[in-house]
């Protein structure tokens, strides 16, 4: 493919990110259904460890666009947007039909003295505690890594451990969300290989 295709594909991705997020935010301000928690006794020996944020925001974002650099030709971008697409329709699925909210006190034990609790406190100004089941920060993750894993090799998989792990401890999600937002996520790469 020559530069500037590359150059679009970047430019169709972020606006598809943008996008997507519109329908996440979206079922997180109407909620049809009575809201839940998952949550179980290992999830309260986690600790909170606010340096895991940066993790959580700035790794998720980058690695999603660097799918772009495995791209071959736009049929392949074409196919991946899709995928991600339906992969969005999956999680809103969930987000509907079962929503699941973190408990009250999770957002309430931090003291806003680091920078990386400022941050987190910035981000959840827009991740409200709802959506929870599956993790969709751990889908796309997953997703991410099995495109990007025949051109990069297994070391990807290390970019949805780390999600997952930051998931956790930044008290975003139960632990039952991270291995549910990987298995979505396998399932719609299974997706892409059919449909490629």
């Amino acid at each position: 493919m020559k530069p500037f295709d590359y150059f679009v594909h970047l430019i169709l991705s972020c606006i598809l990110i943008v996008g997507a997020y519109q329908f996440y935010f979206f079922t997180q301000k109407h909620i049809w259904f009575k809201t839940r928690e998952f949550k179980t006794f290992l999830d309260d020996k986690i600790p909170f460890i606010p340096w895991w944020s940066w993790i959580y925001s700035f790794l998720y974002y980058p690695a999603i666009l660097a799918v772009n650099l495995v791209v071959e030709n736009s049929r392949q971008f074409v196919m991946m947007a899709f995928t991600y697409i339906l992969l969005l329709v999956m999680q809103m699925l969930f987000f509907v039909l079962i929503p699941v909210k973190t408990p009250d006190h999770w957002r309430k034990h931090k003291t806003e003295k680091t920078n990386s609790e400022k941050f987190l406190l910035f981000v959840q100004k827009f991740d409200d505690m709802t959506n929870c089941f599956p993790s969709m920060h751990v889908s796309v993750a997953m997703l991410t890594a099995l495109l990007l894993y025949p051109a990069m090799g297994a070391w990807v998989m290390l970019f949805p451990l780390l999600i997952a792990i930051s998931c956790v401890f930044t008290k975003q999600h139960y632990l039952i969300d991270t291995p549910a937002g990987a298995l979505l996520g396998w399932v719609a790469h299974r997706v892409y290989l059919f449909m490629i």
